[in-house]
Protein backbone atom coordinates (compact mmCIF):
# COMPACT_ATOMS: atom_id res chain seq x y z
CA UNK A 1 0.00 0.00 0.00
CA UNK A 2 3.27 1.99 1.00
CA UNK A 3 3.17 1.93 -3.51
CA UNK A 4 -0.24 3.22 -3.84
CA UNK A 5 -0.04 6.08 -1.44
CA UNK A 6 2.66 7.54 -3.47
CA UNK A 7 0.61 6.95 -6.27
CA UNK A 8 -1.71 9.32 -4.60
CA UNK A 9 0.56 12.30 -3.90
CA UNK A 10 1.15 12.29 -7.56
CA UNK A 11 -2.42 12.83 -7.87
CA UNK A 12 -4.36 9.33 -8.72
CA UNK A 13 -7.48 8.69 -6.97
CA UNK A 14 -7.33 6.27 -3.99
CA UNK A 15 -10.35 3.91 -3.52
CA UNK A 16 -12.62 5.11 0.20
CA UNK A 17 -15.65 3.84 0.93
CA UNK A 18 -17.75 6.60 -0.85
CA UNK A 19 -15.69 6.08 -4.20
CA UNK A 20 -15.00 1.91 -4.08
CA UNK A 21 -17.90 1.18 -6.86
CA UNK A 22 -17.23 4.22 -9.12
CA UNK A 23 -16.18 3.79 -12.69
CA UNK A 24 -12.57 6.16 -11.82
CA UNK A 25 -11.75 3.40 -8.68
CA UNK A 26 -12.46 0.33 -10.97
CA UNK A 27 -10.15 1.59 -14.05
CA UNK A 28 -7.78 3.26 -11.53
CA UNK A 29 -7.48 -0.08 -9.66
CA UNK A 30 -7.09 -2.24 -12.94
CA UNK A 31 -4.55 -0.16 -14.44
CA UNK A 32 -2.61 0.27 -10.90
CA UNK A 33 -1.99 -4.01 -10.70
CA UNK A 34 -1.10 -4.23 -14.59
CA UNK A 35 1.23 -1.23 -13.85
CA UNK A 36 3.06 -3.31 -10.88
CA UNK A 37 2.67 -6.62 -12.77
CA UNK A 38 4.51 -4.59 -15.96
CA UNK A 39 7.25 -2.91 -13.11
CA UNK A 40 7.86 -6.51 -11.93
CA UNK A 41 8.72 -8.10 -14.83
CA UNK A 42 11.35 -5.23 -15.90
CA UNK A 43 12.98 -5.45 -13.00
CA UNK A 44 13.44 -9.14 -13.70
CA UNK A 45 14.64 -8.37 -17.05
CA UNK A 46 11.62 -10.30 -19.34
CA UNK A 47 9.74 -8.87 -22.01
CA UNK A 48 6.58 -7.36 -20.66
CA UNK A 49 3.41 -6.77 -22.50
CA UNK A 50 -0.26 -5.19 -22.49
CA UNK A 51 -2.56 -4.45 -24.71
CA UNK A 52 -2.83 -1.47 -27.14
CA UNK A 53 -5.99 -0.87 -26.29
CA UNK A 54 -4.37 -0.13 -22.58
CA UNK A 55 -1.20 1.94 -23.30
CA UNK A 56 -2.40 5.08 -22.65
CA UNK A 57 -3.59 4.47 -19.47
CA UNK A 58 -1.98 6.35 -16.60
CA UNK A 59 0.58 4.47 -13.84
CA UNK A 60 2.86 6.66 -12.22
CA UNK A 61 4.13 9.81 -12.05
CA UNK A 62 2.72 10.18 -15.44
CA UNK A 63 3.65 7.30 -16.72
CA UNK A 64 1.18 5.01 -18.98
CA UNK A 65 1.19 1.14 -19.58
CA UNK A 66 2.44 1.74 -22.97
CA UNK A 67 5.74 3.66 -21.90
CA UNK A 68 6.03 0.95 -18.85
CA UNK A 69 5.72 -2.13 -21.12
CA UNK A 70 8.92 -2.99 -23.25
CA UNK A 71 7.42 -4.52 -26.28
CA UNK A 72 4.16 -3.07 -27.96
CA UNK A 73 3.86 -5.98 -30.05
CA UNK A 74 3.71 -9.86 -29.54
CA UNK A 75 6.62 -12.39 -31.41
CA UNK A 76 4.57 -14.90 -33.06
CA UNK A 77 5.40 -17.76 -30.72
CA UNK A 78 2.12 -19.82 -31.82
CA UNK A 79 -0.78 -19.88 -34.51
CA UNK A 80 -1.78 -16.71 -35.72
CA UNK A 81 -5.11 -17.33 -34.15
CA UNK A 82 -3.43 -18.16 -30.44
CA UNK A 83 -1.30 -14.76 -30.77
CA UNK A 84 -4.27 -12.64 -31.32
CA UNK A 85 -6.27 -13.98 -28.23
CA UNK A 86 -2.91 -13.68 -25.87
CA UNK A 87 -3.12 -9.93 -27.41
CA UNK A 88 -5.78 -9.52 -25.31
CA UNK A 89 -4.73 -10.79 -21.38
CA UNK A 90 -3.72 -7.78 -19.30
CA UNK A 91 -0.01 -8.71 -18.98
CA UNK A 92 2.66 -11.36 -20.64
CA UNK A 93 5.86 -11.72 -19.57
CA UNK A 94 8.05 -12.96 -22.20
CA UNK A 95 11.33 -14.84 -21.80
CA UNK A 96 13.42 -12.99 -24.29
CA UNK A 97 15.97 -15.87 -25.03
CA UNK A 98 13.33 -17.33 -27.31
CA UNK A 99 10.04 -14.91 -27.10
CA UNK A 100 7.83 -17.51 -25.50
CA UNK A 101 4.99 -16.43 -22.84
CA UNK A 102 6.28 -17.13 -19.50
CA UNK A 103 2.94 -15.67 -17.32
CA UNK A 104 -0.11 -14.44 -18.11
CA UNK A 105 -2.05 -12.41 -15.91
CA UNK A 106 -5.82 -10.86 -16.24
CA UNK A 107 -6.40 -8.57 -13.13
CA UNK A 108 -9.82 -8.55 -12.39
CA UNK A 109 -11.49 -6.21 -10.53
CA UNK A 110 -15.12 -5.56 -11.81
CA UNK A 111 -15.34 -8.35 -13.97
CA UNK A 112 -16.37 -11.95 -14.48
CA UNK A 113 -13.44 -14.00 -13.45
CA UNK A 114 -15.22 -16.80 -15.55
CA UNK A 115 -13.83 -14.60 -19.04
CA UNK A 116 -10.38 -14.68 -17.75
CA UNK A 117 -10.58 -18.65 -17.38
CA UNK A 118 -12.08 -18.50 -20.79
CA UNK A 119 -8.94 -16.96 -22.32
CA UNK A 120 -7.16 -19.13 -20.38
CA UNK A 121 -8.68 -22.23 -21.79
CA UNK A 122 -8.41 -21.13 -25.60
CA UNK A 123 -4.26 -20.81 -24.82
CA UNK A 124 -4.16 -24.06 -22.95
CA UNK A 125 -1.70 -25.27 -25.27
CA UNK A 126 1.11 -23.00 -24.19
CA UNK A 127 3.34 -23.65 -21.63
CA UNK A 128 3.04 -20.81 -19.72
CA UNK A 129 1.59 -19.93 -15.67
CA UNK A 130 -1.71 -18.28 -15.60
CA UNK A 131 -2.98 -16.46 -13.24
CA UNK A 132 -5.82 -14.21 -11.87
CA UNK A 133 -4.97 -11.12 -10.24
CA UNK A 134 -8.19 -10.14 -7.96
CA UNK A 135 -8.71 -8.75 -4.89
CA UNK A 136 -8.98 -11.82 -1.80
CA UNK A 137 -12.92 -11.75 -1.49
CA UNK A 138 -13.12 -12.87 -4.82
CA UNK A 139 -10.96 -15.80 -3.67
CA UNK A 140 -14.53 -18.35 -3.47
CA UNK A 141 -15.65 -17.22 -7.04
CA UNK A 142 -12.39 -17.84 -8.46
CA UNK A 143 -12.59 -21.39 -6.78
CA UNK A 144 -16.25 -22.34 -8.14
CA UNK A 145 -15.51 -21.18 -11.38
CA UNK A 146 -12.18 -22.44 -11.74
CA UNK A 147 -14.03 -26.00 -10.84
CA UNK A 148 -16.64 -25.62 -13.24
CA UNK A 149 -16.15 -28.78 -15.83
CA UNK A 150 -15.55 -26.47 -19.12
CA UNK A 151 -12.53 -25.75 -16.93
CA UNK A 152 -10.82 -29.15 -16.57
CA UNK A 153 -7.81 -28.86 -18.62
CA UNK A 154 -6.78 -25.53 -17.00
CA UNK A 155 -8.14 -26.44 -13.44
CA UNK A 156 -4.47 -27.60 -12.34
CA UNK A 157 -2.40 -24.48 -14.28
CA UNK A 158 -3.82 -21.14 -13.11
CA UNK A 159 -3.66 -19.60 -9.67
CA UNK A 160 -5.00 -16.80 -7.94
CA UNK A 161 -2.89 -14.13 -6.49
CA UNK A 162 -4.45 -11.35 -4.26
CA UNK A 163 -3.91 -7.70 -4.74
CA UNK A 164 -2.25 -7.78 -1.21
CA UNK A 165 -0.06 -10.25 -2.26
CA UNK A 166 1.52 -8.74 -5.46
CA UNK A 167 2.10 -5.21 -3.67
CA UNK A 168 3.91 -7.13 -0.82
CA UNK A 169 5.95 -8.67 -3.73
CA UNK A 170 6.64 -5.48 -5.50
CA UNK A 171 7.70 -4.27 -2.19
CA UNK A 172 10.09 -6.89 -1.76
CA UNK A 173 11.66 -6.76 -5.35
CA UNK A 174 12.33 -2.78 -4.69
CA UNK A 175 13.81 -3.85 -1.44
CA UNK A 176 16.08 -6.13 -2.61
CA UNK A 177 17.17 -4.01 -5.37
CA UNK A 178 18.28 -1.83 -3.11
CA UNK A 179 20.92 -4.04 -1.63
CA UNK A 180 25.05 -3.81 -3.06
CA UNK A 181 24.93 -7.34 -2.87
CA UNK A 182 22.42 -9.58 -3.81
CA UNK A 183 22.40 -13.30 -4.00
CA UNK A 184 19.31 -14.51 -4.11
CA UNK A 185 18.36 -14.47 -7.86
CA UNK A 186 15.93 -11.87 -7.95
Amino acid sequence: MEFQKRLEEDGFVIQTEENRTSKEIKDFNHTYYQGLLLEIGNRQQLLTFSPNQDKNKKFAGNKTLGEIRNISELPIFAPQKLVKRAETIDVIWLNGDNDMPEFFFEVEHSTDIQNSLLKYNELCGLNARMIIVADVQRLNEYEKKKNLSAFKNIRDRVEFLDYKSLEKQYELLLEYQTLSVGILGI
